[in-house]
C-alpha cells in the first residue's frame, strides 16, 4: 500500500513525501546476513521486504574487498541457511564464487531488495505500535518511508571503513587508501607501501604486494594470533570446533598454539608477538579474530615483508615510528578495520549499545523489544548470521502464524453468517 503525502514546508513550499505500509518484517540490508533472514522468513511464508542502500546485494564482497580473497573457512562452515554451496566449488571459494553462490540464493528464495535505498532514521513510534524508517531513494533522492510492524537489523559489522587519526596524515602526500578500496598490488609495483594493521586483511594485503613485487612494510602496533590455516591437511577452524566438543576452551587454546608452533615457528622473532590471552578466548571476549596464515609469514620470514612497530606521524613521503625509525614510503594501506553504523540511523538506545552492536553478549544478542531484531552482530562469522536469521524468522514465524488462523477463523466464521443470512 503506497500513498502520497503533500506536506507544506515555509522554505519549499509544497513537496510531497511518499509512504508505505510493510506487510511483515522489513529487513535493512542486502548482505549474507539480510539475505539468510530473508529466506528463513520464506520458508516460514512470512512476507517481508528488503532495503539495500547500494545497487547490488553483497556489496561488501562485490565493491570492497580485494580481487584475491577467498573464504578463510570451509564452505560447510560458511553456507547460509537452507542452500549449500555447489559441490564442484572449492573447499575455499573465491570472491567471484561466493557472491555467485548469494546471486543464486536471492534467485532461488525469490529475493527482490529494493536497491539505491539509504536508512536515514529508525524509530519506534509507542503511538501506533509501528516502526517508521526513513530512506532517501537513489540519484534523485527522494525522500520515503516504511511503516512496519518488525525491524530486522542486518547491516552488519562492517558497514563503514575505520580510518585512523594520525598525525600528519594529510600532509603525507602520496596514495592513501583503505583496504576496503584495495583491489590488487599490480599498481604498486616497484612501490614502497605501508600497510597499516596486521589482521587478516593487513595479512593478505602484504602478500598480495609482495606478489606483485612491490615493497610492503606492515605495522604491528599490538599483539596478533597467527595460526595455520590448516593442520596436517584439516582445516585449524574446523579442528579447533571438534575439540570444543569434548575439551574445555583454554586447553583447546593451548593446543591450538603448541600445533601452531609446531607448524609455523617462533614468530615472536619476526615482531609477531602473541597476546597472553588465547586466540577462541580473545575472539568471544573481545571479538579479535585470529589471523589465519595463507602464506604472508613465507614472506615476513624472507624479508619480503618488513614488520615494523607503531606509527608517530607522517610526513611528506616518509612515516616516523615510535622507534623513531624513518621510512621512506610511496602510498599508504588502511588495514584498520570497519565499524557498525547502526548508531547513525537506528533511534534507540536500549537494545544496541553505542558502538553499534547488540548489548545482549552471544547467543542473545539478536531480539530486542517492539519487534526489533538483529542479524550478523554476533562476531562469529556467516555461521553466526546464518544461526541469527534462523531464530528470527521463527520467532516471527510462530506469531505470523497464530494470527493468520485467527484471520481465517474470523473470515470463515464471517463467510457462514454471510451464508445463513443470505438464506432467510
Amino acid at each position: 500500500m503506497e500513498n502520497l503525502f503533500r506536506l507544506f514546508d515555509q522554505d519549499q513550499g509544497f513537496f510531497q513525501r511518499k509512504w508505505t505500509l510493510v506487510n511483515g518484517p522489513l529487513i535493512v540490508g542486502a548482505g549474507p546476513s539480510g539475505l539468510a533472514t530473508a529466506a528463513c522468513l520464506r520458508e516460514q511464508g512470512v512476507p517481508f521486504a528488503v532495503l539495500e542502500r547500494a545497487e547490488c546485494i553483497a556489496s561488501l564482497w562485490q565493491k570492497r574487498a580485494y580481487d584475491r580473497l577467498k573464504l578463510h573457512l570451509p564452505k560447510q562452515f560458511c553456507q547460509l541457511p537452507k542452500l549449500p554451496f555447489p559441490e564442484d566449488f572449492p573447499e575455499y571459494p573465491t570472491k567471484r564464487q561466493f557472491i555467485e553462490y548469494l546471486e543464486s540464493y536471492a534467485k532461488r528464495f525469490d529475493i527482490n531488495p529494493k536497491f539505491n535505498e539509504c536508512v536515514q532514521s529508525a524509530r519506534y513510534d509507542e503511538t501506533s505500535g509501528f516502526w517508521r524508517v526513513k530512506t532517501v531513494s537513489g540519484a534523485t533522492k527522494t525522500e520515503f518511508e516504511y511503516i512496519c510492524r518488525w525491524l530486522v537489523v542486518a547491516t552488519g559489522e562492517n558497514a563503514e571503513f575505520v580510518v585512523p587519526d594520525i598525525e600528519g596524515l594529510a600532509d603525507f602526500g602520496g596514495e592513501v587508501i583503505h583496504a576496503g578500496e584495495y583491489k590488487s598490488g599490480e599498481k604498486f609495483k616497484g612501490q614502497k607501501v605501508l600497510v597499516v594493521g596486521c589482521g587478516n586483511s593487513g595479512m593478505e594485503v602484504s602478500l598480495d604486494l609482495a606478489n606483485h613485487n612491490a615493497s610492503p612494510s606492515m605495522v604491528v602496533r599490538s599483539s596478533v594470533h597467527v595460526l595455520p590455516r590448516e593442520v596436517f591437511g584439516k582445516s585449524t577452524f574446523e579442528l579447533a570446533m571438534l575439540m570444543m566438543k569434548w575439551l574445555p576452551l583454554w586447553l583447546v587454546d593451548k593446543l591450538l598454539l603448541i600445533l601452531a608452533w609446531l607448524i609455523l615457528g617462533n614468530i615472536e622473532k619476526y615482531g609477531l608477538k602473541r597476546p597472553s590471552t588465547g586466540p577462541l578466548e580473545l575472539k568471544n571476549s573481545q571479538g579479535k579474530t585470529p589471523v589465519l596464515d595463507i602464506g604472508a609469514l613465507e614472506k615476513i620470514k624472507s624479508g619480503d615483508v618488513q614488520v615494523v612497530p607503531g606509527i608517530k606521524r607522517f610526513s611528506r613521503g616518509q612515516v616516523e615510528l615510535v622507534n623513531d625509525q624513518k621510512l621512506e614510503i610511496d602510498s599508504v594501506v588502511l588495514a584498520t578495520g570497519y565499524r557498525s553504523n547502526v548508531p547513525s540511523w537506528l533511534q534507540e538506545g536500549e537494545f544496541f549499545s553505542k558502538n553499534g552492536f547488540p548489548k545482549a553478549p552471544f547467543p542473545n544478542g539478536w531480539k530486542g523489544k517492539s519487534g526489533l531484531y538483529a542479524v550478523g552482530f554476533t562476531r562469529r562469522g556467516l555461521s553466526g548470521a546464518s544461526s541469527d536469521a534462523m531464530k528470527i524468522a521463527r520467532d516471527i514465524g510462530k506469531v505470523w502464524k497464530q494470527e493468520t488462523k485467527q484471520q481465517q477463523k474470523r473470515t470463515t466464521a464471517c463467510h457462514r453468517r454471510c451464508i445463513s443470512l443470505s438464506q432467510l
